[in-house]
């Protein structure tokens, strides 16, 4: 009976499907039991039927296993181990370093006023990949920056991702490019570099790139210490470029350091615009000015002229970007005979109670006759500077050891690369003693046969305005005393000036180089120029080396113009007015009081060119 009802239970869960019983899965009784084969349908597929061997079913398995196994170990290859890798790679697609300029420092002159600065300004770029401009955009662009559009229109076109558009645009206009709304147009910050002083010191400052590198001057000497170093920023961009995050990481700018000079701006532009019309109403060639304080040998002006604006350099010229001052020499004339006879005077050759017959205006020396503008006849030392006797110092030279001669020349620094930190300072020309011949030491005497430059002779007229003592020169302001070299005596280097001061009174070479309210003294020197195998007689190069107050000199200054053609050639003539326009007004600068009464209602000294006719023997003109 119980058998019964378990079969009737078990057939109520039979459900024909396609010829078969589906059993539930509920009933384990049934579940390991043989109910014997099941009805066979016409209609069922043989694939259903098919078993596979054993070894086949492994091999499948084995290989859907190993499948598994190569697809954890490629994730854990790319996930753990290779990450750092694929990172990158990804970084290098959407992960920007964008460079941050650093602000280049300022160059000051000695009482903080700009020299050179950098502004902002902007780098316009542009892709051509993504740049979306119809030609009259082109042109818009092309007329605010100042381009030619067909060329504009040219790089644009280019199959590059970067290109620049133009550089350095103030901002201004970099607003109104960015107005334009241009598509693919892209814009940097960047600086450019601006000098307040303009022609006036250039050649001095110097002048910097595109880049921002010194390329001239003091931009080129300090250029380590001015540029300062670059920092970066990283972003992520997308396709199109744009910044779209800052992903941090970067490294700020280190903005460079100041430099400042002893130049005195006010001073410096004096100097300027006066040589500048020496040169240009004696037609010269070129000139240079250098102003020493002559109590720390401080640099206070160092002007040249040709010269160019350092902001506007497109019709600049290589000629306009020399500094003459230190990088060209000469041969300076007789500017070289105060030097000689200091050493004369410190070896005891001479004293200056000394007398030389001078008649009848020429010597004839080792074979070679050498000449005065005039017959000055008995002249005591004094007197040989005064009026500036080739004749008288060839006698002084012959009468002192060449060793001597070549031992001052050397202490004051000629022959030798100024100590200053410029490029190109020149060095000039002085030989070894051992190789002078007799006729050597008597032409260098009176400034042949050597060459120095015109902040050498500045330099080296320090020897009496500092007491005897050389002190180094700088362009750099320094509070710190100068340790000098004694190289004559202060009774010596008083003398000397005593003797100078007669050059800039009447009857000296340069009665042009005196100034109302303060005593001065310099000498001058003009000299041919070697042209071919000889001196031409007709190019002259016309110095004058100067100084103020006479008494306690507080400026050194020294001027060169180079073949002045305008009907004057004489230092007295073209270079001592330099000196007259500037050094008044630079002392009072300097705050230093007059050393003489004042008289309003007398104009400065005229230059003896412009007195009044005077006999011959009243006027004198230094020996070339």
């Amino acid at each position: 009976m119980k058998l019964m009802k378990k079969r009737a239970a078990a057939s109520s869960f039979r459900m024909p499907l396609g010829g078969r019983l589906l059993q539930g899965s509920g009933l384990g009784a049934f579940s390991s039991r043989n109910l014997g084969p099941a009805p066979r349908q016409a209609h069922s597929s043989p694939l259903l039927r098919l078993r596979l061997p054993p070894g086949r079913a492994w091999l499948v398995k084995g290989l859907l296993y190993l499948a598994f196994i190569a697809l954890i170990g490629r994730a854990l290859w790319v996930q753990v181990i290779t990450t750092n890798f694929y990172q990158q790679q990804g970084d290098l697609r959407f992960i920007r370093t964008i460079e941050l300029p650093a602000m280049r420092g300022r160059i000051l002159d000695r009482h903080g006023n700009i020299l050179a600065s950098s502004i902002p300004v902007k780098t316009i770029w542009a892709d051509p990949e993504t740049l979306e401009a119809d030609p009259r955009k082109v042109a818009e662009l092309a007329q605010l920056l100042k381009l030619n559009a067909a060329e504009l229109q040219r790089r644009l076109s280019l199959d590059r991702q970067f290109v620049y558009v133009k550089r350095q645009v103030d901002i201004d206009t970099a607003r109104k490019v960015q107005a334009l709304g241009i598509k693919g147009i892209y814009f940097s910050p960047s600086y450019k570099r601006y000098y307040p002083e303009g022609s006036a010191a250039a050649q001095l400052v110097g002048f910097t790139d595109l880049e921002n590198q010194g390329q001239a001057g003091v931009e080129l000497t300090f250029q380590k210490d001015l540029a300062g170093h670059s920092g970066t920023r990283k972003v992520m961009r997308d396709r199109l470029g744009n910044v779209i995050e800052d992903v941090g990481g970067g490294v700020p700018p280190v903005n460079g350091d100041d430099v400042q000079l002893s130049i005195d701006s006010k001073i410096q532009y004096l100097t300027y615009q006066a040589l500048k019309d020496a040169v240009v109403n004696n037609k010269a060639k070129n000139g240079s000015a250098v102003v020493l304080d002559a109590t720390n040998g401080q640099v206070l002006a160092m002007a040249n002229y040709p010269s160019f604006d350092p902001n506007h350099r497109r019709d600049m010229t290589q000629s306009d970007m020399r500094n003459y001052a230190l990088t060209d020499t000469f041969e300076p004339g007789s500017v070289m005979k105060p030097i000689t006879i200091a050493a004369a005077l410190q070896a005891g050759v001479v004293t200056p109670q000394t007398e030389f017959h001078t008649a009848p205006g020429c010597l004839n020396v080792y074979g070679n006759n050498i000449c005065d503008d005039l017959d000055n006849g008995t002249i005591a030392l004094p007197q040989v500077i005064q009026y500036s006797s080739n004749v008288a110092t060839s006698k002084i030279v012959m009468r002192m050891n060449p060793r001597i001669q070549w031992d001052m020349y050397t202490a004051v620094g000629l022959g030798q690369r100024p100590q200053v930190p410029f490029p190109g300072a020149a060095s000039g020309l002085v030989r070894p003693w051992e190789k002078w011949r007799p006729i050597d030491a008597v032409t260098q005497g009176f400034g042949y046969g050597i060459s120095v430059s015109t902040f050498q002779l500045a330099h080296a007229y320090l020897l009496f305005a500092n007491h005897g003592r050389i002190i180094p020169a700088t362009l750099l302001k320094s509070t710190a005393t100068p340790q000098g070299v004694q190289v004559v005596s202060p009774l010596v280097a008083r003398e000397m000036r005593s003797m100078l001061a007669l050059v800039t009174q009447q009857g000296g070479t340069a009665p042009g180089a005196a100034v109302p309210g303060y005593t001065t003294g310099g000498k001058t020197g003009t000299a041919w120029i070697w042209k071919g195998k000889g001196y031409d007689k007709h190019l002259f190069r016309a110095q004058f080396v100067g100084m103020a107050p006479i008494g306690h000199p507080r400026i050194v200054m020294a001027i060169s113009v180079d073949q002045p053609s305008g009907g004057k050639h004489f230092g007295g003539d073209v270079s001592a007015p330099v000196f007259a326009s500037v050094v008044p007004q630079a002392l009072r600068i300097l705050g230093v009081p007059p050393d003489l009464p004042v008289k309003p209602d007398v104009a400065p000294a005229i230059t003896a060119a412009a007195q009044p006719s005077k006999p011959a023997s009243a006027l004198h003109k230094e020996g070339a």
